[in-house]
């Protein structure tokens, strides 16, 4: 690790693996290349040109752009003689020869090399490709073509409003057409997603009124002006943005075949308003309109009357409009209100802070479909914002629109919805049989399961006789299928992956009796059953001759850390280092007291690696570390910096892993030669999300408690009912104990009218005058952090007020009470969390929520289930219900897919059957070689590669 670039092996070599299948989950690589370039002297000049032209495109919102100059960075480091690993040097000798290209020299539009397929991937050619790819000519900026987008030609006339309600019209010829020109064998045909290249794509240009998939221009390099500067960040912005729509829409839409065909070769042509939904939500090709599926189902198996409708429910009536106008509304503000009858009555449509556009939808005389919620007022009953739509086929048995239950798609405007379902209709038909079941039949037959185009006609047009509630629900069989679908692709991929790394050679410890029982005869207490338990696990993985990958979860003051104690024990008996990083200082110095105290009497020297005191300390503790005079480094995000080496690293242990990114553990892993990992958390994480978030990792849980630990009783308190928490507070500091007061903010905030820890500090003086108070929060300096936890800890402070920098892992035996201020705006495991730092000693312990009286459901929720249990893992499932999986560890932190059809709180017991079928597939294949798998293998191709970003964690 001497070269002053291998710091960017370790990422990079991450970044890379299978053809760049964890690019979605890596992000802000390019500070990572601007330190190793700040600290690159005497490199070769050729390898550092290399790297600098990288530099603009590492972080690009395109995933092409990001590979070329991924590439490119690789190439350098060849060039600059840093010692590569195998998966790495076969991409840089492609790379390379790209990188300096020589005029006229052929290359790949995203720098691929010509055939290359992964080794665990199908060989066989995807429909319309060769046996090989022709090479082709590198362009100078990403055209939509390359991604697989139609682009709209420049002289193209713009779409004109038409005046049917449909937008579905027939195609005219071109007045004048030009003769079609078949695209040179070297160019990626437009309208194909990169990769899957069909036949070449007609370049006739379209005819009058002719509506394009348009997906705007793109950013002009080398802009100057302050304005194209502007437009440049807007367009990456929007790029971005489409990008994620796009990941979300086609989780599991085929990316080859007919289906991937774009939407301008149906044969009918798409109104200017569909057209600009489509693109909105990065719907191109026919597979994506069959995969859009409908949010809710309406009932039009038969049409209530007006008279019928029921206050307080959802209703569908046919009426024809009266009266439509605009009319005063509460404070001055106008409001549109149109009288929609029948034969049995009327009632009102009405819009607020409408436009005037809205009164074209409602002509007077014409016949409409009205939905929406029906409510009592003291004029009659009204519909507010109804959704609305033509009645023109009502009467006809063969419409997609009545006479049925009718499918509601989301993001689509009323008028739109009739234009999409009708969309929907004719790509089913022509298309729908088209579709590859990808799962086997055994497989099918084994589990019940619909055929894949049966369920997609299922979903779109389910027949008359289907339970409503289930389709609303998403748990008919056909969406049971598809989510069964999403799942299992899902967990091959993480199984595959999992493989992957249980194929690498890594070090095999010595874990013989004598060395485990001295171990664990270092510490100071026996360990409990479940620590045993998990100790076997640990001690079974380290003697294999692979790396472990290990996530070890258990719920606060579990002992989680003794665990890690005896584990990095056994890697300092075989002569390793071991390196255990820590979210926070406080934690990370905690740990380092803790680990010294059993380490050092046997012999082995720790040391804090920080980023506070003396630039001469701080050096002296590196260099001792990098010569192997330090045998345990514990430390913060400081143990990632370039100049941190270790002469044999071999046990990495992250604690607190939410904490961290994938690119950050991946650095701590590229330290030494493949060290066994040891993750550990204790933030409950519910079984199925830690099946899919966790996948790839070999998971433990410490589910008992060490004896001695009394449970804390919680309670819940509004804000006037503070004198009683007081009191509370007060009769612990008088029996000898501490406590802890929460607050969420530093500062009085303008925005916020909450309370907060400065200002409490004084309030609570003024409450506790005997009591010494002390303030604690991360705006503070790392040795006034540190003073005020030493005197917490030594009783010289009674009383600490502090932010969330005491959530995570800060033990104090003797404190007693936790008091958190506003407590409606913390959540529920950052609500267990803070509740762990008190009931650690022999006393009885208190936690209480104080909360404002202006509670969401959602928050009283929350601190219901604070009160009723103390069980992490129970609240964890609690929170997963009243949030959701997507929000549950936070979608673009989590890196958790957004799955379109799967529901991870409600499917659980679908994610477990997936994940059996998937592991079981592999154990009779395990290079995916088998005939009857290779349809397996190009659906989880497309399903897979740069779409479920899994990975990060942090």
């Amino acid at each position: 690790m001497n070269h002053p670039l291998a710091s960017l092996v370790g990422p990079l070599r991450y970044v890379c693996q299978r053809d760049f299948a964890m690019l979605a989950t890596v992000k802000s690589l390019r500070p990572v290349l601007e330190r190793a370039l700040a600290g690159a002297s005497g490199v070769d000049a050729r390898a550092l040109e290399h790297l600098r032209a990288a530099l603009p495109d590492v972080d690009h919102a395109m995933p092409e752009r990001r590979k070329a100059a991924l590439r490119r960075v690789v190439a350098g480091l060849k060039v600059s003689g840093v010692e590569l690993p195998a998966e790495l040097h076969g991409m840089s000798m492609e790379g390379a020869a790209r990188a300096t290209p020589a005029r006229g020299t052929p290359v790949a539009p995203d720098g691929t090399p010509p055939g290359y397929v992964p080794p665990w991937k199908s060989t066989d050619p995807l429909p319309g490709m060769g046996a090989q790819r022709p090479n082709a000519v590198a362009p100078r900026r990403v055209s939509d073509a390359d991604l697989g987008m139609p682009r709209m030609r420049p002289d193209a006339p713009r779409g004109r409003p038409d005046a049917s309600d449909s937008d579905l019209l027939p195609a005219r010829a071109p007045r004048n057409p030009a003769p079609a020109r078949p695209a040179p064998p070297n160019v990626a045909a437009p309208g194909f997603s990169h990769g899957h290249q069909g036949a070449p794509a007609s370049r006739a240009k379209p005819g009058p009124r002719q509506a394009t998939l348009d997906t705007g221009a793109e950013a002009v390099p080398g802009a100057k002006t302050r304005k194209e500067k502007a437009q440049r960040k807007k367009k990456r912005a929007v790029a971005a943005e489409a990008s994620r729509s796009e990941a979300k829409l086609l989780s599991i839409a085929p990316r080859s075949g007919p289906l991937s065909s774009p939407l301008k070769t149906l044969g009918k042509r798409l109104g200017p308003r569909l057209v600009s939904a489509l693109d909105k939500k990065g719907l191109r090709r026919m597979g994506d309109i069959l995969f859009m599926l409908p949010r809710c189902y309406e009932d039009r198996r038969r049409l209530r009357t007006i008279a019928e409708l029921e206050p307080g429910e959802r209703g569908v009536t046919v009426g024809t409009v009266k009266v439509a106008d605009f009319v005063p509304g509460r404070q001055g503000r106008r409001m549109f209100r149109a009288v929609v009858g029948d034969r049995s009555g009327s009632i009102a449509a009405t819009y607020f802070n409408a436009g005037p556009w809205l009164k074209s939808r409602f002509t007077v005389g014409k016949r409409i479909v009205l939905s929406g919620e029906v409510r009592a007022t003291m004029s009659g009953r009204e519909m507010a914002h109804p959704e609305i739509e033509p009645a023109e086929d009502l009467e006809s048995t063969a419409s997609v629109h009545f006479n049925r239950i009718v499918p509601v798609y989301p993001g689509f405007e009323r008028g739109e919805q009739r234009s999409f379902r009708e969309l929907t209709s004719r790509v089913g038909e022509q298309f729908a049989h088209e579709l590859d079941d990808p799962l086997p039949p055994d497989l099918r037959r084994r589990l019940d399961l619909m055929g894949l185009p049966d369920a997609l006609r299922f979903i779109h047009f389910p027949p008359g006789d289907a339970d409503l509630e289930a389709l609303d629900a998403h748990q008919s069989p056909a969406h049971r299928r598809l989510a069964f679908d999403e799942l299992f692709f899902l967990q091959l991929g993480m199984a595959l992956k999992r493989q992957g790394v249980k194929a690498e050679v890594g070090i095999a410890f010595d874990v013989s009796e004598p060395r485990l029982e001295k171990a664990r005869g270092a510490l100071p207490f026996k360990l409990t059953d479940a620590q045993a338990r998990v100790v076997e696990e640990l001690c079974r993985d380290m003697a294999r001759a692979e790396p472990m990958n290990r996530l070890v979860q258990g719920d606060v003051g579990s002992g989680k850390t003794a665990v890690a104690m005896v584990s990095a024990l056994v890697a300092l008996q075989a002569g390793y280092q071991v390196a255990v990083m820590a979210p926070t200082e406080i934690l990370a110095e905690q740990h380092e007291r803790n680990f010294r105290k059993v380490m050092e009497p046997l012999g082995y020297r720790v040391g804090l690696i920080s980023a506070a005191g003396t630039a001469k300390a701080k050096r002296q503790v590196r260099e001792a570390v990098g010569r192997g005079e330090i045998h345990l480094a514990v430390g913060t995000h400081a143990l990632l910096q370039d100049d941190v080496s270790f002469e044999r690293l071999g046990l990495a242990v992250i604690d607190e892993q939410h904490r961290f990114g994938v690119l950050q553990r991946h650095t701590l892993m590229s330290k030494g030669p493949k060290p066994d990992v040891l993750v550990m958390t204790a933030t409950p994480i519910p079984r199925t999300l830690a099946m899919t978030l966790y996948g790839d990792l070999d998971l433990s849980v410490i589910d008992q408690l060490p004896p001695g630990r009394t449970p804390i009783k919680t309670r819940v308190f509004n804000d006037k009912q503070r004198a009683l928490v007081y009191e509370s507070v007060g009769a612990e500091l008088a029996k000898g104990h501490q406590a802890y007061v929460v607050y969420p903010l530093v500062e009085e905030s303008e925005k916020l009218d909450l309370e907060d820890a400065t200002r409490g500090v004084e309030k609570l003086r003024k409450v506790f005058p005997d009591a010494k108070v002390g303030l604690l929060h991360g705006r503070m300096k790392a040795e006034e952090k540190d003073a005020v936890m030493e005197d917490f800890r030594d009783k010289r402070l009674h009383l600490l007020v502090c932010t969330t920098v005491v959530e995570v892992g800060v033990d104090v035996p003797n404190a007693s009470v936790m008091v958190v201020e506003s407590a409606e705006r913390f959540g529920l495991s950052q609500l267990h969390q803070l509740r762990g730092r008190v009931g650690r000693g022999a006393a009885a312990s208190f936690c209480h929520l104080v909360a404002g009286s202006a509670r969401s459901w959602e928050s009283a929720e929350r601190l219901a289930v604070m009160e009723q249990s103390s069980d992490g893992f129970i609240i964890a499932e609690k929170d997963l219900e009243i949030r959701g999986p997507g929000e549950f560890l936070g979608t673009r932190q989590s890196g958790l897919p957004e799955l379109a059809v799967a529901n991870l709180a409600r499917d659980g017991d679908l994610l477990s059957i997936a994940q059996t079928e998937a592991r079981r597939i592999l154990e009779r294949d395990p290079e995916m070689k088998a005939k009857e798998n290779q349809g397996l293998v190009k659906a989880l191709e497309e399903r897979w590669e740069g779409r479920l970003a899994l990975a990060r964690v942090g």
